[in-house]
């Protein structure tokens, strides 16, 4: 049984028992942070996963239950989760979970986990690679990695979608994702915001050691996992054409090196930092970029808590998350259109007491105590 909700919100409801499912805990990302919020919901459920490295992932997982599928055993499959893509349906569908509600924290696999009771998926997207192939690859793949995933294509759809005809009920992270859920699945679905991660809003800021390199003391900051649907090579193009202006990247993935040879002298690129340094790059920057189609977007929200706006793509979960008081906005993820919106953002008259304060229907305590509640209406 969990504890009680710190709020009083439904102190009184008797909590089922509650397993956690998440397709893998191989990286540092919005979604393994939504996992841990789910976790302090209901504290005693164990976490399954198909894959699981805790020197990839939050430090935190390491106090968790987690449970993993027989291909972890394999550190290739681990340090590189696209690997396993032909065997994760089967390590999926092997994985069981009792429980009387099976919350699955999903974009591609964890919905197809086993259980005896209920399951509620929390959908970040139906799976990319299934529904979004050529928007998830972009244009640099190999021709060997595309061939592969077309082949395979027609059986996972059909595997897909025949684990979704055994949900309970669907959670949204957006509207662009509901209606995600609806042409893959023909589901209706209800909208639930991911949270700003309590861990950060605690973490005390802790300035970049001198390894990092000199900043310059005025600089923008991008914050994105490098893969080639998230558009940094445009962001850092854009800079290119506003050559007075500074830009920190932050992130890892594929895209690394190629972005890093790419990347002209006011742009630098950061990997492996604490919370504490991002505590401080999100408190000491003039502003966020976004470029990228997001489901939902968590980093500008997690600059607004700091007091600072953004710049985001007119798309995706940033129509849902931002607004005209915390962002500008542009139409399309091209350097031009990306260094007319940083102009716009340096001019803003911005008001860091309002940006906080549009950030307080994302706090985690909000996102728990709903999150409670359904499960609840679930037994």
């Amino acid at each position: 049984m969990g504890t009680p909700d710190p709020g009083g919100a439904i102190a009184q409801i008797p909590r089922p028992v509650v397993a956690i499912a998440h397709d893998y805990l191989t990286q540092r990302g919005g979604a393994e942070r939504v996992v841990l919020a789910m976790s302090r919901a209901f504290p005693e459920a164990p976490i399954y996963t198909t894959l699981y490295d805790p020197d990839l992932t939050f430090a935190e997982f390491r106090g968790r239950d987690v449970r993993v599928s027989p291909l972890n055993a394999w550190g290739a499959l681990r340090r590189n989760h696209r690997l396993a893509l032909p065997f994760l349906p089967l390590a999926a569908s092997r994985m069981r979970a009792p429980a009387d509600v099976l919350l699955c924290s999903s974009s591609g696999w964890s919905h197809g986990f086993r259980t005896d009771g209920k399951k509620l998926v929390y959908c970040y997207t139906p799976a990319r690679w299934l529904y979004q192939r050529e928007h998830y690859l972009g244009e640099d793949s190999a021709t060997s990695v595309r061939a592969a995933l077309r082949a395979l294509t027609p059986g996972l759809r059909w595997w897909d979608k025949r684990q979704a005809a055994g949900v309970e009920r669907y959670l949204a992270i957006s509207r662009v994702v509901r209606e995600r859920i609806r042409e893959a699945y023909g589901v209706d679905s209800d909208i639930l915001p991911a949270p700003i991660p309590q861990e950060i809003a605690d973490i005390a800021p802790v300035a970049l050691g001198s390894d990092h390199g000199p900043l310059p003391e005025k600089f923008l900051l991008c914050v994105s996992r490098l893969l080639p649907y998230k558009n940094v090579d445009a962001v850092i193009e854009a800079l290119r054409l506003r050559p007075r202006s500074s830009l920190v990247v932050v992130g890892r993935g594929p895209e690394e090196q190629r972005l890093r040879r790419q990347a002209p002298p006011n742009v630098c690129i950061l990997s492996g930092l604490s919370d504490g340094n991002m505590r401080w790059l999100y408190e000491n920057c003039t502003g966020l970029v976004a470029a990228s189609h997001e489901d939902f977007g968590l980093t500008p929200l997690e600059a607004a808590a700091a007091g600072k706006p953004s710049a985001v793509l007119r798309a995706g979960g940033y129509l849902d998350t931002m607004t005209d008081q915390t962002a500008v906005f542009f139409d399309h993820p091209t350097p031009d259109a990306i260094a007319k919106a940083i102009d716009r953002l340096a001019r803003g008259a911005w008001e860091p007491s309002v940006i906080r304060r549009h950030t307080e229907q994302y706090s985690e305590q909000t996102f728990i105590r709903r999150l409670q509640s359904i499960v609840a209406d679930l037994t």
